[in-house]
């Protein structure tokens, strides 16, 4: 372990990142998507899942490459800002601060909806509110106590949550291979592809997340693209095994709202269906632990950069954390998830996210051309990749819920406000 010249302290190994991105990627949806899924697309869902990880593993790959060029915290609010200039970059961080902000609210809520299965009252307003601050609270409060105890807890959570996901995974290969089910679910008499594209390829979303915070990861530059590579295509392969046990156990998959739990309940019994459902909340908690040890550097490297109030980039002097940012990113969190549901938050996250994609894609080519030689690790037909991405990231953003986009709006005025603070504040410096 080893302390930067900010005072934080580089703790994050290898396969700590690999898990940090698959715990940023893999939230609830796994439990509950595959059902959607199989009602939109029928047998094609199998194939829209492959085909939505493969459109993850181009954006992944641009990532990858840009990322390998830094070893800093912030993320893509960096690879912008470094590419474009500061006031994309502050509009970047704040939309992506909207978007990380709002997942983990959404999966709060979540939470609060699988436990009522075992305790009914957990939907009510005072035990819903006692469990969302005990929640979002204690896992602000363990990533304050020191990188080391989050980034342990994220690994322990990782390992958690896989465990019943591939328990299924294999069991229902081997149920169905044995048994000779046919594919079960027949594709409707319109199937909606765009529409299930969309929700493949978000669920393939949330692991820009991880990047935040590589100033306290041992080997960034080295590192970072070995975990979203690994990550992409491990999260592929289990998806794509889910939805097809579930396509071919279930054949009344499109009016279960828990397709895992009674795929578990098909192979196990009842046992099962409730194994699965704790693994459920297992997911959830390993979720939100990832998003409030990584997004609070964002914060972190924008006051670093002098793009926002010195504040936020205070590090405590016995943790080695950004506690200011951590603590108002908590805040935040703990207030969309109390004012919204998780329907309500899914959506306010969605737009933000593909914004960003979009702009750090674009960035590949810049950065070549501003920085060549400076990535460790370079994408064969790396332009081509960065076009792609970009174009399918705004193709995406046509198909997306604009309901939202008055929340938005707000947040891109924020941060033109926050350019012209931050561009003032330059000036006024040069002149003194």
């Amino acid at each position: 372990m080893r302390q930067t010249g900010t005072g934080l302290v580089r703790a994050i190994g290898r396969w700590s990142l690999v898990a940090l991105v698959v715990n940023s990627i893999i939230g609830s949806g796994v439990f509950g998507l595959p059902g959607v899924l199989a009602g939109l697309l029928g047998r094609g869902s199998v194939v829209a899942v492959v085909l939505a990880g493969a459109g993850a593993a181009v954006i992944m790959s641009c990532f990858a490459e840009v990322a390998s060029q830094f070893g800093e915290s912030g993320g893509p609010y960096l690879y912008v800002r470094t590419a474009f200039g500061r006031l994309l970059g502050i509009q970047t961080g704040w939309l992506l601060w909207l978007s990380q902000s709002a997942s983990p609210a959404a999966n709060a809520n979540l939470f609060v909806i699988y436990l009522a299965e075992f305790w009914p009252h957990a939907r009510d307003p005072l035990p819903r509110f006692i469990l969302l601050t005990a929640l979002i609270g204690g896992f602000g409060w363990i990533n304050i106590r020191g990188v080391q105890l989050g980034t342990r807890l994220n690994n322990v959570s990782t390992i958690a949550k896989l465990a019943p996901l591939l328990g299924i995974a294999l069991a229902g290969l081997t149920v169905a291979a044995l048994r000779h089910f046919p594919m079960g679910v027949a594709a409707p008499d319109t199937p909606d592809w765009p529409k299930g594209l969309l929700l493949c390829v978000f669920a393939y979303g949330g692991f820009e997340s991880a990047l935040m915070p590589l100033r306290e990861a041992t080997n960034p530059r080295r590192d970072t693209p070995f975990a979203l590579l690994t990550a992409v295509f491990g999260c592929t392969l289990l998806y794509a095994a889910i939805q097809y046990v579930v396509v071919a156990l279930l054949p009344a998959t499109v009016h279960s709202e828990r397709p895992l739990a009674e795929v578990a309940r098909v192979i196990f019994g009842p046992a099962g269906a409730a194994v699965v459902a704790l693994g459920a909340l297992l997911s959830v908690l390993g979720y939100l632990g990832a998003k409030l040890l990584g997004v609070p550097r964002v914060m972190f490297a924008l006051a670093e950069q002098g793009d926002f109030p010195a504040v936020f980039g205070r590090v405590h002097p016995r943790f080695h954390t950004p506690a200011v940012s951590i603590a108002v990113f908590m805040v935040f969190t703990w207030v969309l998830a109390l004012v919204g549901s998780f329907a309500w938050n899914v959506t306010l996250s969605a737009v933000p996210r593909l914004f960003c994609y979009a702009m750090v894609c674009g960035a590949l080519p810049v950065l070549r051309r501003k920085q060549p030689g400076a990535a460790q690790f370079r994408l064969p037909a790396g332009v081509f990749f960065a076009v792609v991405g970009t174009v399918l990231c705004l193709g995406l953003v046509t198909r997306a819920d604009f309901s939202k986009s008055l929340i938005v709006g707000g947040i891109v005025l924020i941060g033109l406000v926050n350019w012209a603070w931050a561009r003032w504040g330059r000036s006024a410096e040069a002149e003194m």
